[in-house]
């Protein structure tokens, strides 16, 4: 047996034509509707970049413990699991923050691993002094994001061709692997790549697809903002993204055109997932992580397709997540799932629609711990602006580009990690949150008869009734006892 997980970053289903998509001309996600089963009810756990993926190793959430960061000495990996039971791994992937300090340790779990540069502000090529943008962007920025913005600038000068592109690059190296090993047993392949993630750098045949008048400068790189863009910058910047999508789309054909000239449908699972969506001006937001979690940034779209049971073409409404995957997989490969994992091996909901939850949990670190049943989505708010108590618990005191300062370990100190570290004492470390969820307050949405969440309701037992099964779910996942407090329940 044999599986293969195609992994986009920042994709949201809305854009897609399967999920009701118009916009986006996305043929192959189409085709690849087809070929598998569709989820209707995926959402994502814990947000942004890194902590999905430590749920994809994982199998539970990450946000109740952690911020952004490696994979911890105590934690279950996914691929590693596979590996020590004579599955071979091997991962592609241009996603540049496996290479920062916060993600250092995630591609080292896989028997091989390929890593192709010049995604975003990704430390590349090496220019001296100043150098020219003939074609600036709308919004200049200093400090982080302006080095980020400079190298950008650098990294595109290397990639003028297509081929050269790294979301290109990464596609082939993954389809050779498939090429390579398609006579092999026993193997998993992650293509991985960081686009449709801004910048929403692609090519002109691709941008000539939609009808885009704007004359403007640059503006493919939208800020982690409000909007306050004319109408015509912010249709441009969401052309921008389908133009990417698109190109992806054919890179995704690829590997479809790669599954049916080998007949791999007959012993190959596929999954086709997302850590996280984005907002392109919904709501009046761009990007993530600041406002709160709507739907266009939690509710992803997942595909799968499993050649025990053959289904294809059929959707699937059950309520699911993404530290469900990793269970999958090692089910597939009939490997035991150890017990500290949390998620549901989705097999029998591939088939039938099997119901494996309830409710789910999703959140980032330090905000809103958000609860859906598919129809509602609860968000809990702090019950204070301070926002505390907030700790991190970590063996590996690194953000996504850097280690703790001394002034956020200066007051660290040992505690019993509890069942979520296998019983291993871990360090405690106040922390502070970048999003102030406190300004926006509980929230309650229904997702039926307000799916653009525009209005959060008023429902005393609705709201009494997440807050129990967030509880629970919270016990659940052994979160650490401060995470009740700081919420109030």
């Amino acid at each position: 047996m044999k599986a293969i997980m195609v992994m986009f970053d920042s994709l949201n289903r809305k854009y897609l034509e399967c999920y009701g998509g118009g916009f986006a001309k996305t043929p192959n996600f189409k085709r690849l509707a087809d070929r598998c089963v569709t989820f209707d009810n995926c959402y994502a756990g814990s947000l942004p970049c890194m902590p999905a993926r430590r749920e994809l190793h994982t199998g539970r959430y990450n946000f109740l413990h952690r911020s952004w960061g490696p994979m911890e000495p105590f934690d279950l990996s996914m691929p590693e699991i596979l590996d020590e039971n004579g599955i071979h791994t091997h991962l592609v992937s241009d996603h540049t923050h496996y290479w920062e300090d916060g993600g250092g340790t995630y591609h080292t779990r896989y028997s091989t691993w390929e890593g192709v540069r010049g995604q975003e502000g990704d430390p590349w090529k090496g220019i001296v002094g100043e150098i020219e943008d003939v074609n600036p962007n709308l919004i200049q920025h200093d400090g982080y994001r302006g080095k980020l913005y400079r190298q950008d600038n650098i990294n595109r000068t290397f990639m003028q061709e297509e081929s050269k592109h790294p979301q290109v690059q990464t596609f082939q190296l993954g389809l050779e692997f498939m090429e390579r090993n398609r006579h092999k047993d026993n193997w998993f392949l992650q293509i991985e790549t960081f686009d449709p993630h801004e910048p929403f750098f692609s090519f002109e045949r691709f941008k000539k697809l939609y009808a885009d008048e704007y004359q403007g400068p640059r503006f493919d790189w939208p800020d982690y903002a409000p909007v306050h863009q004319t109408k015509e910058e912010i249709n441009h910047a969401r052309y921008e993204y389908a133009a990417l999508l698109s190109m992806c789309d054919e890179q995704l054909g690829k590997v479809l055109d790669k599954m049916d000239e080998y007949d791999m449908w007959q012993d190959t699972m596929l999954i086709v997932n997302t850590d996280h969506g984005y907002l392109l001006g919904d709501h009046g937001y761009w990007a993530k992580n600041y406002m709160p979690l709507y739907q266009e940034i939690v509710h992803l779209p997942l595909f799968i397709y499993d050649p025990r049971c053959g289904k294809h073409g059929e959707r699937r409404q059950a309520l699911v997540q993404t530290i469900d995957i990793p269970e999958t997989l090692l089910g597939f490969f009939k490997v035991d799932i150890p017990d500290r994992m949390k998620g549901f091996d989705l097999c029998e909901t591939i088939d039938m629609d099997k119901k494996v939850r309830d409710t789910a949990l999703f959140g980032i670190h330090g905000a809103h711990v958000c609860i859906t049943d598919g129809n509602y989505v609860y968000m809990r708010a702090p019950i204070s602006e301070e926002n505390k108590p907030l700790y991190e618990y970590t063996w590996m005191p690194t953000h996504m580009a850097g280690f703790f300062e001394k002034r956020e370990l200066e007051n660290a100190r040992m505690v019993s990690g509890g069942k979520f570290t296998g019983e291993l004492p871990i360090p405690q470390i106040p922390a502070e949150c970048y999003i102030s969820a406190y300004q926006y307050g509980n929230l309650l949405f229904d997702l039926k008869k307000d799916p653009q969440q525009e209005n959060s309701i008023e429902n005393s037992e609705r709201e009494m009734y997440f807050v129990n099964e967030m509880r629970k779910l919270m016990e659940y996942e052994d979160a650490p006892k401060e995470q009740y407090e700081r919420l109030g329940i």
